[in-house]
């Protein structure tokens, strides 16, 4: 396997008409060469807060400093945007991340609106607000600056413990009850979190991160995301039990969805990480989507169907019910919003 990768090919861009591909090997031309590093590269747009169409996902806007994710995830159902891009689903969306280096310009530029109205914007609705390249360009941490200067509604979600080095701006934000927290705890078993999601913490980081946010003051909702029968299916309770003593007030899961390109990058990697289980995960993913690894459909997508996915339902509460007993935190306020237009600011630039 390529180390330090989750995908373990290059997918074609269904949008291109054109790929290059090493077609004779035995031939007397130079091999196609490809770079195995990570890219950086700036882009521009002109806005930075996107309205949340779809019906089933918890969110009215969100908000990505990053497009593409270095973390690697094998299942990442935002692997099909990159080809919006350009680029492929697979080892392109691991290997070029688009950098939104003026984001918390634009995020200023939005809250600034006259006819904006306060409402959470949610960090990492598509890839995570905490790539590796975070801890040096520092553009989630400019952003959160921006929110706690408006005193403006934020929602996170990540899986990477450098969240814990934005603690004096996130400690402050929920002291105010401004921000609400997400943290992904896929397994606690690091055979499976080193193929699976290969450039993430391990568990016992993401745990003590957990715990370091939730002492400070700071919300946290754990995330079982996703959750893949006959992979990790089975250690529901254990994380569920793990994240509830590290302090997480409560904790939810998405089941896995195949959706695009993904379904035939995760059959290939199925098959060279799990050989001996490959068939089993996906005739249970299957069984879990209506026989199939790509449901689209509103209200299934996330959640599932069938007699599996009543199992892990089940499951679920039980181990809620076992580990969180804890009040759950009020609704982000909106009333601190602070109004500000361009000729007020100028007073102070």
């Amino acid at each position: 396997m390529i180390k330090g990768r989750g995908a373990q090919k290059q997918v074609k861009n269904r949008f291109l008409k054109h790929d290059y591909v090493t077609e004779h090997i035995e031939g007397l031309d130079e091999p196609l060469i490809e770079n195995s590093g990570t890219q950086y590269i700036k882009i521009y747009p002109k806005t930075i807060v996107n309205k949340v169409e779809s019906p089933d996902v918890a969110m009215e806007y969100s908000l990505n400093p990053y497009q593409g994710c270095e973390h690697g995830c094998i299942y990442c159902y935002a692997r099909n945007s990159h080809e919006y891009w350009g680029y492929g689903a697979g080892l392109d969306f691991e290997r070029v991340i688009l950098v939104k280096q003026k984001a918390a310009f634009l995020l200023e530029k939005q809250l600034q609106k006259p006819s904006w109205e306060p409402k959470p914007i949610v960090l990492s609705g598509n890839t995570d607000c905490y790539q590796p390249i975070e801890r040096k360009l520092r553009i989630t941490r400019s952003l959160l600056e921006v929110f706690l200067k408006y005193r403006h509604p934020v929602g996170m979600i990540t899986k990477n413990v450098s969240v814990t080095r934005d603690i004096d701006i996130i400690g402050p934000l929920a002291d105010l009850n401004l921000i609400g927290l997400n943290f992904s705890v896929t397994t606690l078993d690091e055979k499976v979190r080193r193929k699976l999601e290969p450039r993430t913490a391990s568990a016992k980081a993401k745990l003590a991160a957990i715990k370091k946010l939730t002492e400070r003051g700071v919300p946290v909702n754990a995330m079982i995301g996703p959750v893949i029968p006959g992979l990790n299916d089975h250690e529901i309770p254990d994380i569920m039990a793990a994240v509830a003593e590290a302090g997480a007030y409560n904790a939810g899961y998405t089941m896995i969805r195949l959706n695009g390109a993904i379904a035939g990058i995760f059959e290939d990697w199925i098959h060279q990480a799990f050989p001996d289980r490959a068939e089993k995960v996906l005739n249970q993913i299957k069984g879990a989507h209506n026989g199939s690894l790509n449901d689209s459909r509103f209200g299934y997508r996330m959640s599932g169907e069938g007699r599996i996915v009543q199992s892990i339902h089940r499951l679920i509460e039980l181990s809620r019910i076992k580990y969180f007993k804890g009040p759950k935190p009020a609704p982000l306020r909106r009333d601190l919003f602070i109004k500000t237009n361009k000729g007020q600011m100028g007073m102070f630039s």
